[in-house]
């Protein structure tokens, strides 16, 4: 069997970054981190030339990227042009996200999901359900005319997707918790958005099964002196996870500051809510019939709505550096580990033995040099693909973002 070696690196451990390891890979699996020097002679090399080896990127809210939009063609086409486009950026898992639209399409996007991932589409997941369970006084760029209830041909539905998780974003307060059990019974991860719940609302459904909120702070009632809301739930509660967008746009830096504040570091992940525009030249894309632009870095509607993000997670771990006052590292578990816990897989989101060669290197300036997804398709900067064991290890290079 071959083997592959990662040399020269600094590498981001469950136990800190370490300096000048070698990583070594053996079937798309972590086998070792040593010195170079114990590395076998029968491995092949890869020189890292002093980067930062972290786990690849984990993004749970992922709408579009490289000029498609997985509303627009819930297709595998689609699915592969999103992973490519976020893949320059560090992700190397992901769950495409379509937002309220008509059920014809959401059972669309989880055929399509499904065959994404028994055709082994690099990066793939499983998928995210953002709507069209939520509350119209919260719909944010949503179409108001796609909002629904949460019945039983729809929970047929939401649950059919059979492989990989499957993330639905609802508001708790338009459903019931005989609902909400009936769904996270059946495996489906369960994140309130895009609602209107009160404090108590919101206490209820974390103890019925729900088990994050979507894009902390964003399309959810507030936090304020009288009336806690779901940001007073959310932050109170120290189990649950909280999606942040952290593009210095969606929420103020000295925000997300007092956030994590709150609860354990460990219960924060980084999202991007990423829309076509990633990883593309346009600067512009249609929604549901509207012209979204990037003005400023920031997708708007029209009339000035926010309508997702022009983010990638690679800019997301700089800006939790810069914005948030967080280190390096727990910036890299913030975007690997804690959303792979989140989504309950254990077998990637960190850089140790017997895990998933899901990985990501990066610069001094934390921009991506190369990405490696594990078998069977896994990449090292465009050069040509050597072969591990019966299987491809194909290697992509980064672009800054």
């Amino acid at each position: 069997m071959t083997m592959l070696a990662l040399i020269n690196a600094r590498v981001a451990t469950p136990e800190g970054i370490v300096d000048d390891r070698a990583v070594v890979i053996e079937d798309g699996k972590i086998a070792d981190i040593c010195a170079a020097a114990n590395v076998s002679t029968q491995a092949q090399l890869y020189d890292c030339k002093g980067g930062l080896l972290a786990p690849g990127f984990i993004d749970v809210q992922v709408n579009g990227g490289g000029g498609v939009l997985f509303n627009d063609d819930p297709s595998v086409e689609t699915i592969a042009a999103i992973g490519r486009a976020h893949r320059r950026f560090g992700t190397t898992g992901f769950l495409p996200t379509v937002i309220s639209d008509d059920l014809s399409v959401v059972a669309r996007a989880i055929d399509a999901v499904r065959r994404a991932i028994a055709q082994s589409v690099p990066g793939i997941i499983g998928i995210h359900i953002e709507g069209p369970f939520i509350n119209p006084a919260r719909k944010g760029v949503h179409d108001e005319t796609k909002i629904r209830t949460l019945d039983d041909d729809a929970v047929r539905l939401l649950t059919s997707l059979g492989s990989g998780p499957t993330l639905v974003t609802l508001a708790p307060e338009l459903t019931t918790a005989e609902v909400i059990g009936r769904l996270t019974a059946t495996g489906i991860v369960i994140s309130a958005g895009h609602t209107n719940a009160t404090y108590d609302e919101m206490r209820t459904a974390f103890a019925s099964g729900v088990t994050a909120v979507t894009h902390l702070f964003n399309a959810m009632s507030p936090l304020t002196s009288r009336a806690p809301g779901v940001v007073g739930a959310a932050l109170e509660d120290q189990t649950s996870w909280c999606g942040l967008i952290v593009d210095g746009h969606h929420v103020d830096p000295a925000v997300l500051r007092l956030a994590l504040k709150c609860k354990p570091r460990s219960k924060f992940m980084l999202v991007t809510d990423a829309m076509p525009t990633v990883g593309a030249s346009a600067a512009s894309f249609q929604l549901q019939g509207r012209t979204i632009t990037v003005k400023d870095g920031v997708c708007v509607a029209p009339d000035g709505t926010l309508a997702g993000a022009h983010l990638d997670m690679a800019l997301a771990v700089r800006n939790t550096v810069k914005l948030l006052g967080v280190s390096l590292a727990d910036a890299l578990v913030m975007a690997s580990t804690n959303p792979a816990q989140f989504l309950g897989l254990a077998d990637r989101g960190a850089i140790a033995p017997g895990l998933r060669a899901d990985l990501v290197l990066l610069d001094d300036q934390q921009q991506v040099q190369a990405t490696w997804i594990a078998p069977p398709t896994q990449s090292f900067g465009g050069r040509t693909s050597s072969t591990l064991g019966r299987r491809s290890f194909s290697e992509g290079g980064g672009a800054s973002g």
